[in-house]
């Protein structure tokens, strides 16, 4: 299983449903030297950026999901964005989408 953490429209359950064909369960977590950037993807879609400041943190969810599911949330993200791996304040180790 792979970890994802999200911080905007994977949270919703309509869009879940629609990427990975059932909604997730997920728990709250922090991604700590990140923040929401004021650019937004296409003006209306939210992006992290590294500000490698421990000040700056991105309160988000999240997700257990398939190596298959992690695939289709490439796709839905699509070229906008990439993904990389990132530690959370749970010591967790999470892929999270970043602006590309």
């Amino acid at each position: 299983m792979q970890h994802l953490f999200t911080y905007g429209t994977l949270q919703d359950l309509n869009v879940q449903e629609q990427v990975f064909g059932r909604t997730l369960k997920g728990e709250q977590d922090v991604l700590e030297a990140f923040r929401i950037s004021p650019d937004k993807i296409m003006g209306r879609y939210l992006v992290a950026e590294k500000t490698n400041s421990r000040e700056d943190q991105i309160k988000g969810i999240v997700y257990e999901l398939k190596q298959s599911e992690l695939t289709m949330a490439d796709l839905y993200e699509g070229e906008a964005y990439k993904k990389i791996e990132v530690g959370l304040k749970s010591g967790k180790i999470a892929w999270v989408y970043v602006k590309a």
